[in-house]
């Protein structure tokens, strides 16, 4: 999880763990006791938490900010339960009933990752009206980078491309980035999240702006799962998708901060449940030099132990997103959650009691699309004119690490 260094000074030698939060009133850090994960009975989460005002950092900048762009982008390749019951031994209606995905799209052809956060960043950057020179920061969002070094740098050069038209050296970008006329070498780097990257990205871009007079920022979630399943594991294939959604953050006036809270957690005891590690029979040994050359295994999941830890830490963690905010569900326009499982949003929705018609999905058409799904969502909310200018919206993701947060934003 990318860290915010010299925002938060966490306790050494404790077993209270900081949950991190910011508030409009500023930055704080508010401490959690935390359970251990137990493997044989499920994920438990946090007891107790303190309120945030008991614990305060002041802000450096005396700025907020706010979103006024989005964008998405998924790939022409449609994939349904029926084509998937030819592969595995599934059909349409196991599929819909346990997980409401009917659909998703996977890359085919030359389509790639980079490809997918370039054209959703075009949208939403087209959306707020901000020329790629006039970003600051691009943060992409990815557990899937084409480059083990991260794809955020290329992505501005493609970016650069897509914007001029210039086709030829879109291919070639990667290796001429002087040659196509960028006038600004920004800040842009890749953060690790999977399924929370997103909302590690929102409130990466918010220090930036809030405590680093950034002005302008690009937040891109964007992962190809489809490299990393199984498609002969019927447990996994039938979940993942690939897609990218971006949003524009910009700095505003203090009164009008459109990111009103944050509620971040991390536990690496529950990362047993849903990762895909280095297979360990290809690490070689001390014996075996030079070593073999590593890869990944595909996602590995324990499907019931991550339902019964969504259900669980998502609806604490935005609670508590919520009293650091000052607002109430009540408050609230709508529920956006990463679009993993249907029964997993409407159970988080139940506790939360928030009614049907106020949580945002489009699960069924994209299926579970990590650090894409929430900005994905967003974004044809935003443009079927669902969400309107100055709704509230309580965003949360979580997944592999195991990773959970929750963030209070106001769209507009």
């Amino acid at each position: 999880m990318a860290k915010a260094s010299g925002f938060f000074t966490p306790s050494l030698r404790t077993k209270i763990r900081p949950s991190i939060g910011v508030s409009r009133s500023g930055f704080c850090l508010s401490e959690g006791i935390f359970k251990r994960v137990v493997c044989s009975s499920g994920i438990e989460s946090a007891g107790t938490h303190v309120s945030s005002s008991q614990s305060r950092i002041p802000k450096l900048v005396n700025k907020g900010c706010k979103l006024v762009g989005c964008g998405s982008a998924v790939p022409s390749l449609s994939v349904s339960n029926d084509d998937l019951a030819k592969i595995v031994d599934t059909s349409d209606e196991w599929i819909s009933v346990r997980t409401g995905i009917r659909n998703r799209r996977v890359i085919s052809g030359k389509e790639n990752l980079r490809n997918l956060a370039v054209e959703a960043a075009k949208k939403a950057l087209k959306m707020a009206n901000v020329e790629p020179d006039d970003l600051d920061l691009i943060l992409l969002c990815t557990s899937t980078p084409e480059d083990i070094f991260g794809d955020a740098p290329k992505v501005l050069i493609l970016l650069d491309a897509y914007l001029n038209s210039n086709l030829f050296m879109l291919w070639q970008s990667c290796k001429v980035q002087r040659e196509l006329g960028c006038t600004k070498s920004q800040l842009a780097h890749d953060i690790t999240a999977a399924c929370s990257g997103f909302v590690l990205g929102l409130f990466s871009a918010s220090c930036y702006i809030k405590g680093g007079g950034f002005r302008n920022v690009l937040v891109i979630g964007a992962d190809v799962m489809s490299r990393f399943v199984d498609w002969t594991d019927r447990g996994t294939c039938i979940l993942f998708g690939d897609a990218a959604g971006a949003v524009v953050l910009q700095a505003c006036d203090a009164e009008e901060d459109g990111l009103l809270s944050f509620d971040l957690h991390s536990d690496g005891e529950g990362a047993r449940h849903l990762g895909a590690p280095i297979n360990d029979n290809e690490n070689g040994s001390v014996l075996e030099f030079p070593p073999n050359r590593p890869s990944y295994a595909c996602i590995q999941m324990n499907g019931k132990e991550v339902f019964r830890f969504a259900v669980r830490c998502v609806p604490q963690s935005i609670e508590s997103a919520l009293e650091k905010a000052g607002l109430t569900a009540s408050n609230i326009d709508w529920l956006l959650l990463h679009q993993a499982n249907q029964r997993i949003i409407d159970a988080v929705a139940t506790r939360l009691e928030f009614p049907p018609e106020k949580v945002i999905s489009n699960l069924a058409n994209y299926g579970n699309t990590s650090a894409a799904s929430i900005p994905l969502a967003l974004d044809e909310a935003v443009r079927s004119g669902k969400v309107k200018p100055g709704h509230t919206i309580t965003a949360a993701g979580f997944g592999a690490g195991l990773t959970w947060g929750s963030a209070v934003i106001r769209w507009g």
